[in-house]
């Protein structure tokens, strides 16, 4: 129960959140005394509510695999904010952002092998997209370059994205104007929020993918920086 301070709905992450009031009355009856009234405690005690990404987390603890409960339960898990990113060149109409291959490389990319580490799961919340012309292909010029919104480039913005993850459609093909915030003032530059955030468990294939219809007017040297943002879990 050490961990249950985090949360607001302390019942999902212990079980309790879809059980009517036999059900509840029954599973507290079945604790011991200490645990039980920590228990109520820990349910009457709703605190300040979440916002954003994190609020969105709550309402999927009931979906997080057994071993991510434990340690949220425990607190050995905690909630933190999350982007995973990665960037690669615009060298044809078909750009894989995480792949199999991938390390982990400050600058360029913070996962590797296209899959999250063990404990750590996502709520992938919003998406990334920015693309800039470095001065050339040396690694320390793509880490240094410039990301700006893909309104300068209209063969990206014309394009087209898609998310898995282990094999599962997170976002279907969307065209790449849903990244057009310039002239939003209230969000971030490049940033698509998600309608219907979905989670991604740890330590399986994670598929970002954009597709282009031509490459034509896009320079030598054009890379594409894309992220998952959301909530996620670090020790």
């Amino acid at each position: 129960m050490g961990g249950l301070e985090e949360y607001n709905n302390s019942g999902a992450l212990i079980g309790l959140d879809a059980l009517d009031d036999t059900e509840l009355l029954g599973a507290l009856k079945r604790m011991n005394p200490v645990k039980r009234q920590r228990t109520i405690n820990k349910l009457a005690n709703t605190g300040t509510p979440s916002r954003g990404s994190r609020a969105e987390m709550e309402k999927f603890f009931a979906e997080l695999p057994a071993h991510i409960k434990e340690g949220l339960g425990n607190g050995t898990l905690r909630l933190c904010d999350s982007l995973i990113y990665s960037i690669k060149p615009v060298n044809s109409k078909t750009i894989k952002i995480f792949e199999p291959q991938d390390d982990r490389q400050i600058g360029l990319r913070n996962i590797s092998n296209a899959k999250l580490q063990k404990n750590q799961v996502l709520l992938v919340s919003g998406l990334v997209l920015l693309a800039g012309t470095s001065a050339d292909g040396t690694q320390d010029n793509i880490m240094a370059t410039d990301y700006k919104s893909i309104e300068g480039f209209p063969a990206i913005v014309n394009g087209e994205i898609d998310l898995k993850a282990n094999k599962k459609i997170i976002l279907p093909e969307t065209g790449n104007y849903v990244f057009k915030t310039s002239n939003m003032h209230f969000v971030p530059i490049g940033y698509y929020k998600l309608a219907n955030p979905r989670l991604i468990e740890d330590d399986v294939p994670i598929e970002l993918t954009i597709s282009l219809g031509s490459t034509t007017g896009i320079a030598a040297n054009t890379y594409i920086y894309a992220a998952l943002h959301g909530t996620g879990t670090t020790a």
